[in-house]
């Protein structure tokens, strides 16, 4: 039998949320993102790696003892979790610590984030410059144009971030994650099944 791993989810009340200089965002849509993809990238097969993180009541974190996933809201509906793409050649780890760092951490070098990325929970595959993806890559495909990957990030007991100002930080529910494609997109609504294998252990302050 495989061990569940535990994670340890704190309080939102454990966390302090500032805010920093706008960071513009190159997609406001998916259309728009795959848009510039089928434009810019003269590459045929790049990484995008994304996060899920592990706080109870965000990214992992917790309220009323129920795990939240926190995500960026771009404009009125768009949402994304914190992550970005790999720069050529980048450490997929590294790579998804500098962009949670130009994400979330504060503008200053006295206080520098220790990010803890933890299991990579999931991998979906953009076969086309089309929206569909898919949590495999088709056998026919032999050159898929995205590969994205969440990870659990292991949040400490304490943090301090920093959100864009014009970017909202949102902390939601799994419940209503689950199975919420209209809202969230195929790839965030199934996250509550990715996360149905660990153990969430609730620490109160």
């Amino acid at each position: 039998m495989v061990a569940t791993t535990s994670v340890n989810m704190y309080p939102l009340a454990n966390y302090t949320f500032g805010t920093k200089e706008p960071k513009m965002e190159k997609d406001t849509s998916v259309a728009d993102r795959l848009a510039r993809m089928k434009v810019n990238y003269l590459v045929l097969f790049h990484h995008s790696y994304h996060i899920t993180i592990g706080f109870p009541n965000n990214a992992d974190v917790q309220e009323h003892n129920h795990p939240h996933i926190l995500l960026l809201q771009i404009g009125n509906t768009f949402c994304k979790l914190p992550g970005g793409r790999l720069k050529p050649g980048e450490n997929e780890i590294e790579g998804l610590k500098r962009k949670l760092s130009s994400k979330l951490g504060a503008n200053s070098p006295s206080f520098q984030q220790n990010w803890q990325i933890g299991e990579c929970v999931a991998v979906w595959w953009r076969p086309n410059f089309e929206t569909a993806m898919y949590p495999y890559c088709p056998p026919h495909i032999t050159k898929p144009k995205e590969c994205k990957k969440l990870f659990l990030v292991h949040l400490p007991e304490r943090e301090f971030f920093a959100v864009p100002k014009n970017l909202k930080l949102l902390a939601v529910p799994l419940f209503e994650l689950y199975d919420n494609v209209s809202r969230y997109g195929p790839v965030i609504s199934t996250i509550p099944q990715q996360l149905s294998r660990f153990q969430f252990n609730m620490v109160s302050s």
